[in-house]
């Protein structure tokens, strides 16, 4: 049972993680078009938050994928990985709770 739990503390992790990467993905979005501005200290202050939580994820994905100058496919990459390992830790859950191979 310490198995199946550890796995359900990773599938939530992963979906605040998820759920980061949208919001950030949102903001950068309003503050691309200027929905909202970045002189309003909390929308900075969100915005640099939302990056330093993020940055980690991002960096090593960048370094891999190809410069395609304004365009960041990083977070689209991170979004991928999430959900494979969602459906990898699923599977793991399930294996564990029927007991078999």
């Amino acid at each position: 049972m310490l198995t199946l739990t550890i796995i359900q503390i990773l599938q939530v992790l992963l979906n605040v993680a998820w759920w980061i990467i949208v919001i950030q993905f949102v903001l950068s979005l309003l503050i691309t078009f200027n929905v909202v501005n970045m002189q309003s200290n909390f929308v900075r202050s969100m915005a640099y938050g939302f990056d330093r939580l993020t940055e980690p994820l991002y960096r090593p994905i960048r370094r891999i994928m190809p410069n395609l100058g304004g365009l960041d496919l990083a977070p689209a990459a991170v979004l991928v990985l999430i959900a494979i390992l969602r459906i990898v830790l699923g599977n793991i859950a399930i294996s564990v709770v029927t007991g078999g191979a």
